[in-house]
């Protein structure tokens, strides 16, 4: 089984992250996707790139089954965070939106009632985050939080959003993310 990390070239909070992750040793093309992905692999771990939007994504974890023949333990996407407040903050979270009427429509993807499983590293992403963003001086300018579940896609593995919000994104991020990932060090664990 493969964990399937998810970026768009849309979001520069997204790409930047997946680009400092890539630089990082043992990645490799992987395999074609029809759906005009680039896919990148390293153990165990997929890297999905794209141009479209990340929460109008559905089945993505189905679809690379699909394609592939690799079935899917867990999917995380790689976003941006907004919020009215324009904190900057680092955020991880689950999806869906259980919280919408079947009569509703949901504004950001995902099916009225429906929440995907969640990611069991939601914790300790959430603690590692916190523990980063305190050690490298990030605290209180950053907002460290576990948000509830508002968006979309749809998925049938356990799923979580790591997002970053600040106008210094373009200097922070492959710096934050690098920090998250400590691929070296877990060995593609992904912070277990």
């Amino acid at each position: 089984m493969v964990i399937l990390v998810v970026a768009t070239a849309s979001d520069p909070a997204s790409i930047g992250p997946a680009a400092a992750f890539l630089a990082m040793p043992g990645w490799s093309p992987g395999p074609p996707i029809p759906e005009g992905m680039e896919s990148f692999t390293n153990g165990n771990v997929r890297l999905l790139k794209h141009e479209r939007s990340i929460v109008a994504e559905d089945d993505l974890d189905r679809r690379w089954q699909e394609a592939t023949g690799e079935a899917v333990s867990e999917v995380i996407f790689l976003s941006k965070h907004t919020a009215v407040s324009n904190r900057p903050a680092l955020t991880v979270h689950p999806i869906g939106v259980p919280h919408l009427r079947e009569d509703e429509t949901p504004p950001q993807g995902g099916r009225p009632g429906w929440a995907a499983v969640p990611n069991p590293r939601i914790g300790p992403w959430f603690r590692l985050m916190q523990k980063v963003a305190a050690d490298q001086g990030l605290v209180p300018e950053f907002e460290i939080t576990l948000e509830a579940t508002h968006h979309g896609p749809l998925t049938s593995t356990p799923t979580m959003f790591v997002e970053i919000g600040t106008h210094l994104y373009p200097s922070l991020v492959p710096y934050i993310f690098c920090a998250f990932f400590w691929i070296n060090s877990y060995k593609l664990s992904f912070i277990a």
